[in-house]
């Protein structure tokens, strides 16, 4: 199977969901998390080959996530949970165990949205499903600098002289 993530800012122009449905051909994906959607569609949505799942309408964002699921891997869907506006998963049964797609986007720097709340969120999905077999789709909006105390998760491949909060936030919560 084939994973990606995009963050595709609006699928609310006509015509998104057929280049949506183009790119993920393009590239051969199986499942799709997608960020900053906002879309009015809402529950499961079926559109040429690909099958998207949303929040329901009385949780419904004005960002909103989406995964969007290939029709042939389809049946493998067990369920899909809504945690917030900002974070999704759905469980897929796989040969030997279940496998959880987590499709998550963090606030960014400006956004007045609790950095706090989503990352409770976040280390609350991590503690719940410390078994099963986890395949994040996240969008951090992090940058990570060139800092000395950042060699030990990103070597020196940053492409960023400054950090930002959401960077070393996100550090801080996986080492």
């Amino acid at each position: 199977m084939r994973f990606g993530t995009w963050n595709v800012r609006s699928l609310y122009r006509s015509g998104s969901l057929t280049t949506v449905n183009r790119e993920l051909a393009r590239y051969k994906l199986d499942l799709v998390g997608v960020q900053e959607v906002r879309w009015d569609k809402e529950g499961e949505v079926r559109a040429g080959g690909l099958y998207s799942f949303s929040m329901e309408k009385k949780r419904k964002s004005l960002i909103g996530n989406k995964i969007f699921v290939h029709h042939r891997i389809l049946s493998a869907v067990k369920r899909v949970e809504f945690v917030s506006d900002r974070m999704l998963y759905i469980v897929m049964r796989g040969r030997w165990c279940n496998i959880i797609v987590l499709n998550a986007h963090a606030p960014s720097e400006g956004e007045k949205v609790s950095k706090d709340s989503f990352m409770r969120k976040w280390n609350e999905f991590l503690i719940i499903f410390q078994g099963p077999m986890k395949i994040l789709l996240i969008d951090f909006k992090a940058k990570l600098g060139k800092d000395d105390i950042f060699t030990p998760t990103i070597w020196n491949e940053s492409l960023h002289q400054d950090s930002n909060d959401n960077g070393a936030r996100i550090v801080n919560v996986t080492t």
